[in-house]
């Protein structure tokens, strides 16, 4: 009976990280790439187009869409959409600071009201003791506000050209070492395997 319910449950597909970083990466590659080719209108399309593409790829892989590259990428085709229509480029610079914002917003919610929400916004595969959820949390959180307030930094000082470069080789090197640094504090809240030593 119970060995029939769990061959109920379809297992989970994982992504390859190697595919899964191609696939998050690519979109800001080619907005990157078009910016200094043709600028940021035909940038800020092809880059609506590209993350579009990806997510339907990251779809069809594993049947499932990842949090924060999809609320990303809602948020992409949004103000992209509007940097379009408008033809204002502030838009798409407003895109990092929303989405940084809202999801330091959820994270500080779900601490407030004792739900573990990092492991859904990070489709995070860790297992952690809830002291190390509650303070990892936090600091995911105040790094997402972090990178919110660079962004609005970036783009009001700083040429259009730099700020492109900057969300393409400032915010990813900066959110990798971030993530690094975390490491201790994974390992240390870490909850044991039964029979572990």
């Amino acid at each position: 009976m119970l060995s029939d319910q769990v061959e109920t449950v379809p297992p989970a597909r994982a992504l390859n990280p190697f595919l899964k970083l191609a696939l998050e990466l690519g979109p800001l590659v080619i907005f990157f790439l078009a910016n200094q080719r043709a600028g940021i209108f035909t940038a800020t399309g092809l880059f609506i187009v590209a993350t579009v593409i990806a997510l339907g790829a990251h779809y069809g892989l594993v049947r499932k869409l990842p949090i924060m590259p999809l609320v990303s990428g809602v948020v992409v085709v949004a103000f992209g959409g509007l940097t379009l229509a408008l033809q204002d480029e502030l838009f798409i610079k407003l895109k990092p600071t929303i989405v940084n914002t809202l999801f330091g917003l959820v994270l500080l919610g779900g601490l407030y009201f004792r739900k573990p929400l990092l492991a859904i916004v990070l489709d995070s595969m860790f297992d952690l003791t809830e002291e190390g959820w509650r303070k990892l949390t936090l600091r995911w959180a105040l790094f997402f506000f972090v990178l919110a307030a660079l962004n609005e930094i970036v783009w009001r000082t700083q040429t259009t050209d730099f700020w492109v470069s900057f969300k393409v080789f400032g915010i990813m090197p900066l959110t990798i070492a971030f993530a690094l640094a975390q490491t201790p504090l994974l390992m240390r809240h870490e909850v044991k395997k039964a029979g572990g030593s």
